[in-house]
């Protein structure tokens, strides 16, 4: 049987879990994950909030 990757919310959470969960997923570290998204987020006329609201919205607790 293969299991498959999900992306799901991280337990190590800053805010919901979402760019925790994004570095789980592609293996990688956390705080990196959250200083690019703060600056995409920055540099882009701020639609990056836009973006974790959705991600927040859509993405699944992790299985317990």
């Amino acid at each position: 049987m293969t299991t498959h990757k999900r992306l799901t919310k991280s337990g190590n959470r800053m805010l919901a879990g979402v760019c925790g969960g994004i570095a789980e997923y592609f293996g990688w570290d956390p705080t990196w994950v959250r200083i690019g998204y703060v600056l995409l987020t920055f540099f882009t006329l701020f639609s990056g909030g836009f973006v974790y609201i959705l991600l927040w919205i859509i993405m699944p607790e992790p299985r317990r």
